[in-house]
């Protein structure tokens, strides 16, 4: 790979990634983007989606339900609310995930219920479309 960056991908349970890569394609709260080296610094949070990095072993790619990216142009740091290895979604890690994120929906108010809301459609959507039952949670 020519020309490429340092990712790094952080939950608070775990450091999901600290690779390589020559692109990351990042859900943004206002768009999708791609950061590739010596892209302009900036920051920008994070709407639920796949964070998708390609390395020189192949694509990785991570469901994240939000939190914030950060742009350099040495690199990308991901700062997830909560990630998860798309190969280790499994349908019962995917259930556990919509199931807390249920949970918070329904204890929200006001423009938090709103948001949480959004948060349990998107990852409902995602899932379908990686294949898992959504209506299992």
């Amino acid at each position: 790979m020519a020309e490429t960056m340092q990712f790094d991908l952080v939950s608070p349970e775990r450091m999901l990634a600290s690779v390589v890569a020559s692109e990351v394609q990042i859900p943004g709260a206002e768009g999708d983007f791609t950061a590739m080296p010596g892209h302009a610094g900036f920051l920008s949070t994070l709407r639920p989606g796949l964070v998708r990095a390609q390395t020189e072993k192949g694509e990785m790619a991570y469901l994240v339900t939000g939190g914030f990216a950060e742009v350099t142009g040495e690199g990308v740091s991901v700062l997830a609310e909560r990630g998860v290895p798309k190969d280790e979604l499994t349908q019962e890690a995917f259930d556990a995930l919509l199931a807390d994120l249920k949970r918070a929906h329904d204890a929200a108010e006001g423009t938090a219920a709103d948001e949480t809301g959004r948060m349990v459609a998107e990852i409902t959507t995602l899932g379908r479309e990686l294949g898992l039952n959504a209506g299992a949670a």
